[in-house]
Parts: structure tokens; C-alpha cells; sequence
């Protein structure tokens, strides 16, 4: 059974090995998300974990109803997540509009390196929560200090992929380019900009992930709906099973625009892992 499953797979023809890790890998995702629900359930049926804090997959189920219909904390469960997809995309796309150019720029420039790295690497080890006291004495604590806490915290990923995809181009490719007459804009265009591409898309998602982890902290900034929110106040009554809800529908929305990522990675970089 074991060496079943961890056979390689039959070689593409033409190639002599198989890439490592290559194949589907569908089923076995399947399986394990359904063997956690089947334990979760079992573990929580027969009582061997108290309910406050395990509750079962039907009380969260039936929370996420109540949700739905009543609402939780003033808000329904559509509310909730509206406000936080609103907080989280627009500090992406905002990131993904300034990080990837100042990190391409940190590569082809030694100037912008130098004005931008010493930054970067200064606040990018800093968890969000170090420096959420200074957004909301500069911002107050409306609606774009949460947005633009999410925004640093995507930012610094974005930018250092992009520069290493910038260093990753090979000097083969720059000179052929050169020698066929290309400009410098061209260059960076058409030859770095592309070669960069695999390193940008890994940024984007490491950028949204921690994004979504960085937004319970924007939600605590006199947030009044948002899934952030919904959790903390719910974890401030012991409510495990709102926090439970919560923390499987961030983790939904999390993996769906990783799988998009990865989709759009794929139809724009179909030479990766070929080269």
C-alpha cells in the first residue's frame, strides 16, 4: 500500500526520469481532509474533549447557520466576510502595484536598492502588532490604518521576491538580448521582467498569506464587523466554536485566491519547472 503510494509516476514521453513530486495529488489531499473530519468527529462524539474546547463539526455547522441568518456580533456572517475580502484585497493589490516595481527596481538599480533595502529588511522581521500602536496614533482608527497594516505586511514578501527574480535572469540572456539591439527598457521588459515572473507569483503568495494572518491584528482597530473581529470577540466569551467558524472560513477564502494564484501562475508561466 505504502509503496503504492509513494511510487513515481510514469515518465512524460521523451523524458528518462520522472521530475521529483511529480503527479496528481488530488485523492490524497481528499483523503486527509476527510480522515481530520472523520477523527474531529469522533474525538468530539465521545466526549474525550470538553466542548468549550472542542465543540463538534455539527455545532460549528450550526453556527455558521445562526451566521447566516441572525448574525454574530451585529453583523451577519456575509457582512463579516465582505469587510475583511475588502481589507485584505485592497491592501494586496495596492501591494502588488508599489512592492513589485520598487523590488524590480531594487534589482536593476544599485540606487534603489540602497534607498529601499535598508527599509525593507529593517521592518519586515517586525510582527504587525509591534508597529499597530504607531499606525493608529499617524491614521486613527478608521478604516485605512487596518488596510494599510495589512498592506506593509504583504508589501516587504512582495518586494524581496521580486527582487530575487530579477537576480535569478541569467547573464546569457541579458547579453543575447543586447546583441540583438534591444534597449535597456526592452530589456528589463521583455527579459528581466518575465524571468522574474515565477519568484513575483511565490510573492504574491506568500504576500496573501500573510495578509490573511495579519488581519485579525487590523481588526482590532475599532473594527465593528469583519472575520477578525467576529473571532476576537467571540474567543473574549469562550464562543469555540464562532472562533472554529471563523478561523475554517479566513482559512476557505485563504486557499481559493492561493489556487487562483497558481492557476493564473500557470497559464502566464507555463515554462516553469521545464527550464
Amino acid at each position: 500500500m505504502l509503496n503504492k503510494l509513494f511510487a513515481r509516476t510514469a515518465t512524460v514521453p521523451g523524458q528518462v526520469y520522472g521530475a521529483p513530486g511529480a503527479g496528481a495529488s488530488v485523492f490524497i489531499s481528499v483523503a486527509t481532509a476527510v480522515s481530520l473530519l472523520i477523527i474531529w468527529s469522533i474525538v468530539t462524539y465521545f466526549g474525550w474533549v470538553k466542548p468549550l474546547f472542542l465543540p463538534s463539526p455539527v455545532a460549528v455547522y450550526n453556527k455558521f447557520i445562526v451566521g447566516m441568518t441572525d448574525g454574530i456580533a451585529n453583523a451577519t456572517l456575509v457582512e463579516h466576510t465582505v469587510a475583511s475580502l475588502t481589507r485584505v484585497f485592497s491592501a494586496f493589490f495596492l501591494a502588488l502595484v508599489t512592492a513589485v516595481p520598487v523590488g524590480i527596481m531594487m534589482g536593476v538599480n544599485r540606487v534603489a536598492r540602497g534607498l529601499f533595502d535598508p527599509v525593507i529588511e529593517f521592518y519586515r522581521p517586525l510582527p504587525p502588532l509591534a508597529y499597530l500602536p504607531l499606525v493608529i496614533i499617524w491614521f486613527g482608527i478608521g478604516e485605512f490604518p487596518k488596510i494599510f497594516l495589512i498592506y506593509l505586511a504583504i508589501f516587504a514578501p512582495m518586494a524581496i521576491a521580486a527582487r530575487a527574480g530579477v537576480k535569478s535572469v541569467s547573464m546569457e540572456q541579458i547579453h543575447a538580448a543586447y546583441s540583438m539591439g534591444g534597449s535597456h527598457r526592452q530589456i528589463v521588459w521583455y527579459v528581466i521582467l518575465k524571468s522574474a515572473l515565477p519568484e513575483i507569483f511565490t510573492g504574491m503568495r506568500i504576500g496573501i498569506g500573510v495578509g490573511w494572518s495579519t488581519l485579525v491584528a487590523a481588526e482590532m482597530v475599532a473594527a465593528d464587523r469583519g472575520l477578525g473581529f467576529m473571532v476576537l470577540n467571540a474567543a473574549q466569551y469562550l464562543a469555540s466554536d464562532t472562533v472554529i467558524m471563523g478561523i475554517i472560513i479566513i482559512g476557505f477564502f485563504a486557499f481559493l485566491f492561493d489556487a487562483l494564484i497558481r492557476y493564473i501562475e500557470k497559464a502566464m508561466v507555463p515554462w516553469k519547472g521545464k527550464v
